[in-house]
């Protein structure tokens, strides 16, 4: 019941807070206030989402861990820090070194919880503080190119952006990894614009060099796709800049990119040769094979976006293909090509690659949300001739906002009875109360290793219980061994 009423007080103040920036603030011309609600707003619902008490099976509980492990050491990425028993280095959900994702996101987890201790908060700290920021980026983008008003309603979007708030919280797939992913490559946009409309000013293309090498450094280079998009900003036929200075800074750009994310590749692949190399190859297999259960349908990516999206997503899509060839081609405003190009090569890419998940997408978040509020304006200026055609203008204006508000409470669930402090994480906390805080501590049997490992500090967990005459060779060794039998009970081993 305590989930529910926090639940119902959560979105009766987001929803209050809305209508006060939309009708108060913005329609005053306050608009730098009512941009602020609208971001306090994506603050409520990612804390609240992130206030799970718990660690999420896919693919938190291994972020998190690691991230904890590089507090000791961090350029050693472990999820097993000391493994006791045999392991494959293939198997990033149960190996030593653990190059299986880019180190930015992992290392600013690990430094929200030197400061603030290891939880599952301070584990989401830095995602709920990038996701809260991204919608004012988002804002800033729309307002730059085609107003404050498709600015406003794109930020609605983005804070109220159901994906956007479960993958703040950790609850789903690729979670914390995608939020920063998301975060840089939508700051090197924004430096882009800057770039473009201040003359050329070569800080905005250093720093946007940068966000796109920290991009990489969080995910890989699908970050790129901001290259493109730059080109096109400022090949627009306004552009005062000369080709010469684009070419120059092309090149200038790209020596930036590789001097940010390529030292850590050097770095990995020298230390660790082996668990580099696989990884590396492994991210070339997702293109080919359907790796880990993930194989989908090429249409996945474009049946997805009505659900994260709303229904309606389409027509506004397909509206924008056509101002955009109208525009971008016959009329050489090739803005709205940048952004067709920041949204449609990241969709094509993925659906031609045999695994897809619901994320990897995420990159074009920003831009699908300026779409749906660019067409929102035009339905609402367009004046049809007929009645009918004014009423069914009205009903779109109002379904375009409203099918992710629907959406968003479905992933949100505040109205939910679910268990957000589930006993299972009180039970793994005693375990070092248990052990009286033996230092070399081994517990076998528990369904929930990873957690048991991040929760705490002197235990080594596995879910398999190793042959007897293993177990043997490890108390001989000095380590304490525990089992979890059928009962859920902490026993020490006995040698039957």
């Amino acid at each position: 019941m305590t989930n529910l009423v926090f639940g119902i007080i959560t979105i009766v103040i987001c929803a209050l807070l809305v209508l006060t920036a939309g009708n108060l603030f913005f329609k005053r011309e306050k608009y730098t206030t009512a941009v602020l609600l609208l971001v306090l707003v994506g603050l409520i619902l990612r804390v609240y989402v992130g206030t799970d008490f718990y660690l999420h099976e896919w693919d938190e509980r291994y972020h998190a861990l690691v991230a904890k492990n590089l507090m000791q050491h961090p350029l050693t990425p472990t999820l097993y820090d000391h493994p006791i028993l045999s392991y494959d280095y293939r198997n990033w959900t149960a190996n030593h070194i653990w190059v299986h994702k880019q180190p930015v996101p992992l290392w600013s987890m690990a430094l929200s919880m030197f400061f603030f201790g290891v939880n599952e908060i301070a584990l989401r700290i830095p995602s709920i503080i990038l996701s809260t920021i991204a919608i004012f980026f988002t804002y800033k983008i729309g307002a730059l190119i085609f107003g404050r008003e498709v600015g406003f309603i794109a930020a609605f979007l983005h804070s109220i952006h159901g994906l956007s708030i479960e993958l703040t919280g950790g609850r789903i797939s690729t979670d914390h990894i995608d939020i920063f992913f998301a975060f840089f490559t939508e700051l090197a946009v924004l430096f882009a614009l800057f770039y473009k409309t201040r003359n050329g000013d070569r800080k905005y293309l250093c720093l946007m060099g940068i966000s796109i090498g920290i991009a990489i450094l969080c995910k890989w280079l699908p970050a790129l796709i901001v290259l493109p998009v730059w080109l096109l900003l400022v090949l627009d036929k306004d552009s005062q800049l000369s080709y010469r200075k684009i070419a120059v800074d092309l090149v200038m750009v790209i020596l930036i990119v590789f001097t940010v994310f390529i030292p850590w590749q050097l770095y990995i692949h020298t230390a660790f040769p082996l668990e580099a190399a696989f990884e590396s190859e492994y991210n070339i297999r997702h293109l080919f094979e359907g790796l880990e259960g993930h194989g989908k349908p090429f249409y996945y990516h474009i049946n997805k976006i009505r659900i994260q999206y709303g229904e309606l997503i389409y027509i506004p899509l397909l509206w924008w293909i056509w101002k955009s060839m109208v525009k971008g081609l016959r009329k050489k405003e090739t803005i709205w090509l940048a952004f067709s190009c920041w949204l449609f090569i990241p969709l094509t890419f993925f659906s031609f690659a045999q695994t897809k998940m619901q994320a990897y997408t995420f990159i074009a978040a920003p831009v699908l949300f300026i779409i749906t509020a660019v067409f929102w304006r035009y339905l609402r200026i367009r004046k049809p001739a007929h009645k009918w055609g004014q009423w069914i203008s009205t009903v779109f204006v109002f379904l375009l906002l409203l099918l992710p508000v629907r959406y968003s409470i479905e992933r949100i669930k505040p109205f939910s009875l679910q268990d957000r402090t589930p006993d299972w994480v009180e039970n793994i906390k005693q375990l070092e109360s248990i052990v009286k805080d033996q230092e070399k501590t081994i517990l076998f049997g528990t369904d929930r290793p990873i957690e048991t490992m991040f929760y705490c500090d002197n235990i080594i967990a596995y879910a398999r219980l190793p042959e007897m005459t293993t177990i043997d060779s490890l108390i001989k060794e000095g380590f304490k061994v525990y089992v979890l039998d059928e009962s859920g009970m902490v026993k020490p081993y006995q040698k039957r």
